[in-house]
């Protein structure tokens, strides 16, 4: 026979292989290893992401920033009015211990966060009676103020403050504000963030340090 190749020669057969399989074609056992390198990329990325994810879970909140304000440092203005229980309240100066001024309303959903908060720290210190809570309604309504008060258990004294005195004395814009004020009537801090309990000893810490 006379083939292509020459007289006598058969076309070369590629060992059986099929066609498209010889040397220097691109056969689906060829991208095994790019799979495989694309699957072990993608666990990287899981246990990278794993991993920061466990150390962004146990790892401790940061503690809220105290704002500059002309009140820190000086004697803090007069506390008292009509409460939203209809009574009448006046926060004694200087307090002798230490108080959480708040500034709060029901309808703020920072200040939500924060009720709890606030229970936990008057309950923690009730005992000892080292520190106490004054709240402040701002822009609310007695009687919302007085319903939310109550879903969380709040007991101390809470102004109405209608009239936005008391809020306009402070230099209070929105809620949550809270100030911090000594035992001999000066504030030492405020905050315009939900606070924690913790945030609160750590304040009250400090002061003490600095000989408030």
């Amino acid at each position: 026979m006379t083939g292509p190749d020459g007289p006598g020669e058969t076309p070369a057969l590629s060992d059986g292989m099929p066609p498209g399989t010889g040397e220097g074609a691109t056969t689906v056992s060829g991208s095994t290893p790019v799979r495989h390198t694309a699957r072990w990329i993608a666990l990287g990325v899981l246990v990278v992401a794993a991993g920061l994810i466990a150390v962004l879970a146990t790892r401790p909140p940061a503690a809220v920033s105290e704002v500059q304000s002309p009140l820190v440092g000086h004697p803090a203005p007069p506390v008292g009015g009509v409460t939203v229980t209809g009574s009448h309240y006046v926060l004694t100066r200087p307090p002798g211990r230490y108080v959480v001024l708040n500034f709060f309303a029901s309808w703020c959903v920072p200040c939500q966060e924060e009720g709890p908060n606030l229970v936990q720290f008057a309950f923690e210190h009730q005992a000892s009676e080292s520190a106490s809570v004054v709240s402040v309604v701002f822009d609310d309504t007695a009687s919302a103020a007085r319903s939310y008060q109550a879903q969380i258990g709040a007991t101390w004294p809470t102004l109405a403050d209608s009239g936005g005195a008391l809020a306009l004395s402070y230099g209070v814009r929105a809620p949550p504000s809270t100030f911090v004020i000594a035992p001999d009537g000066r504030v030492v801090a405020y905050v315009i963030a939900p606070v924690t309990a913790a945030d609160l000893d750590r304040i009250i810490s400090q002061a003490e340090a600095q000989g408030a």
